[in-house]
């Protein structure tokens, strides 16, 4: 993809997220708030008896990066093992959203994936 393409990609993500809202009863609810810029993402998730996250879901507000890293990340971790998800990595973000992020970018896109891996090591 061109990087035209891949900037519309993260723009409809931000417009039009995976996985967003609240779940019922989650086991599990998580905020992590980046300060640099004001970031809030909040992240549900139920994980199955086999320690496998079943569902999950976020909301909050950020820049375009975060709320699609966030979207992306949270298809990503669904059906992986806590241990799956806590080896993720910047490179996997980086990965899932086709783009390079310079350095002042890297804690927006960050913020969904660190939500999670703080979130699931509360269960």
């Amino acid at each position: 993809m061109t990087d035209q393409l891949y900037k519309e990609f993260i723009l409809d993500l931000y417009r039009n997220p995976l996985n967003r809202g609240e779940l019922v009863e989650p086991d599990v609810t998580y905020t992590e708030h980046n300060p640099t810029c004001g970031d809030d993402i909040t992240v549900d998730i139920k994980v199955d008896t086999n320690g496998h996250i079943q569902e999950i879901a976020h909301r909050g507000h950020g820049c375009a990066i975060s709320i699609a890293a966030v979207s992306l990340m949270s298809d990503v971790v669904k059906g992986k093992g806590t241990h799956e998800v806590l080896a993720l990595t910047l490179d996997d973000v980086i990965h899932e959203l086709g783009v390079q992020i310079d350095y002042t970018r890297e804690k927006c896109a960050l913020i969904g994936l660190r939500a999670v891996q703080q979130a699931i090591q509360l269960i």
